[in-house]
């Protein structure tokens, strides 16, 4: 019977400290999300087990940088539903974030026209091939090296071009329209 509880003693013990050191990084994620992004529009932005959630019933909502940002590889996973319109925003002007002022790597399946669903740079861009995300984790992969923006989706390449006009600015992350879209596990390098 003493070693059942030093047994137990030994397990909860362990199952203390990984769940300690989980909530921490939770919370280090969320003061990171809270200092270094801003929100804006009518979505309602939450986080919780690593995961950011934008849902929004109508109109646009974004979460942005406060930083710019100039070369880089972005990595995020995204799941989003089958109504939602999304996109990861990059290198926009500055917080008016639309496809004019940034580039739109668009996450829509759904769009109405086809040229400009998952996988293209809205007004730039049609995908290069057809990625179906709904409802599933996904990974994004975009590439910004000077003039030189690429992008590819669960490993596949869906948009390559060369555009002079937006040299760096701040990211961001869309929900707009109805519906509800995740992300998780960002990295920026």
């Amino acid at each position: 019977m003493n070693n059942m509880n030093y047994f137990k003693a030994i397990i909860f013990t362990f199952l203390f400290v990984i769940l300690s050191v989980s909530c921490k990084k939770e919370n280090n994620f969320l003061k990171e999300i809270e200092s270094d992004w801003l929100i804006k529009g009518n979505a309602n932005w939450s986080f919780s087990n690593n995961i950011i959630r934008g849902e929004i019933n109508e109109g646009d909502g974004f979460m942005y940088s406060k930083k710019r940002y100039r070369n880089f590889v972005l990595k995020v996973e995204f799941k989003p539903d089958s109504t939602i319109n999304s996109g990861v925003f990059i290198r926009c002007k500055n917080d008016s974030i639309n496809p004019l002022n940034c580039y739109e790597f668009n996450i829509w399946d759904n769009h109405p026209k086809q040229e400009f669903r998952t996988g293209s740079v809205v007004l730039k861009s049609f995908p290069l091939a057809k990625v179906n995300t709904v409802g599933k984790w996904n990974t994004y992969k975009i590439k910004c090296v000077d003039n030189h923006l690429q992008a590819w989706i669960n490993n596949v390449l869906v948009a390559d071009l060369v555009d002079e006009n937006l040299a760096e600015g701040y990211l961001g992350l869309q929900a707009s329209g109805n519906g509800t879209v995740q992300f998780r596990n960002m990295k920026l390098n």
